[in-house]
């Protein structure tokens, strides 16, 4: 294990992310919405939810996932302006158009985030520092928004150096403060450690990576099962997952938030057709790599709790989907605020490529 962490160190990792993407777009394309709390989303009245607001906005507690009509409670003067995507978008090719200048190994992970591994790059001597500092410096420059960046050896470490000093930061975790710097880092900061995850490390005493490195492999196995081996990991700062350049779709999905909550199942059960009507036109427009199996749905109830199901096996039919709205709707039995169907999706390309490297062995 510890080659392994040596040859993880080794590797020098970015981690770009937007300062309140959305927000910062609509503030540079229209300057009156600067020093003002703002945030992007749906109307209130539309039952709409905020995708992200502005660091303004985030001093009275507006956060993004939350309603439009609660973040109007919290802060009544908060103006939410309606998404623009396709402008969003054209933003983010530009800004991956910058990244591909200093690396093609880049991993998006949305709109406004993305991985760099630089380990191998030519430029500024290799340093990975001083490229995130000219990616942030031309991003700037080029599209008058602002980008934070993390550099660390490894992923884990870089998306929370990227957090550390937002917005417009930059902070770097270099192999020789690896050590000290995870140490005295909350668990909730491990990539996975959610709430409950979180709230059961804290009953156990841990709270800390270094109350977690008190703890053995076994020890953790027993309470965490295989998460154990991972938490073991990330307390000592190891984290071996490489950028994943190719991202392929894993599944494809649409989903409706309703203007008025759907009081029971039977409600639900009559608007799912026209879901599935949704899903099967963006079924339509998947190439040949990929082939449809499990599906599933997705309910959010009128408390913002939610439940996804998925059956293997099923087919993908109306009654098929029926029968899972039936079981995921029965978890909460509440009025129904949001409802998606998708389809999980096999890559027959990454299929194809395993076969081949398997072929070439016999």
């Amino acid at each position: 294990m510890l080659h392994g962490a040596l040859q993880g160190f080794m590797r020098k990792i970015i981690h770009i992310d937007a300062d309140c993407f959305y927000a910062a777009i609509e503030m540079r394309d229209d300057p009156s919405l600067a020093n003002h709390p703002m945030a992007v989303g749906g109307a209130a009245d539309r039952r709409g939810v905020i995708a992200t607001c502005n660091y303004e906005a985030r001093a009275y507690g507006v956060r993004s996932a939350m309603s439009s009509g609660h973040a109007l409670k919290l802060c009544p003067d908060l103006l939410i302006v309606r998404p623009r995507m396709d402008v969003y978008r054209e933003v983010s090719r530009e800004i991956h158009g910058i990244l591909r200048e200093y690396t093609e190994l880049i991993e998006p992970l949305s709109l406004d985030e993305a991985y760099l591994d630089v380990s191998d790059s030519p430029h500024f001597a290799g340093s990975a520092t001083r490229i995130a500092q000219d990616i942030r410096r031309r991003v700037t420059g080029q599209l008058h928004i602002t980008v934070s960046a993390g550099v660390a050896p490894n992923k884990f470490l870089a998306k929370i150096a990227s957090d550390w000093r937002k917005p417009d930061g930059l902070f770097v975790i270099t192999p020789d403060q690896v050590e000290d710097f995870v140490a005295a880092l909350p668990v909730s900061k491990l990539h996975g450690v959610g709430k409950v995850t979180s709230d059961k490390l804290a009953r156990l005493g841990i709270r800390t990576c270094m109350d977690l490195r008190e703890w053995d492999r076994l020890a953790l196995a027993r309470e965490f099962g295989s998460f154990g081996e991972r938490l073991w990991n990330l307390s000592r700062g190891i984290d071996e997952r490489q950028v994943q350049v190719d991202s392929r779709r894993q599944s494809v999905s649409v989903e409706t938030t309703y203007d008025h909550d759907l009081p029971d199942l039977a409600a639900c059960l009559d608007r799912l057709p026209e879901l599935l009507d949704q899903l099967s036109r963006r079924m339509a427009r998947l190439d040949s790599s990929y082939r449809p199996d499990k599906p599933f749905v997705k309910i959010k109830f009128h408390d913002f709790t939610q439940t996804t199901l998925e059956q293997a096996g099923a087919t993908r039919d109306l009654d098929s989907y029926r029968q899972l709205l039936g079981q995921a709707h029965a978890r909460g039995d509440k009025p129904v605020r949001l409802m998606g169907v998708g389809v999980r999706l096999i890559d027959l390309r990454g299929v194809s490529e395993q076969l081949e490297l398997f072929e070439r062995f016999l």
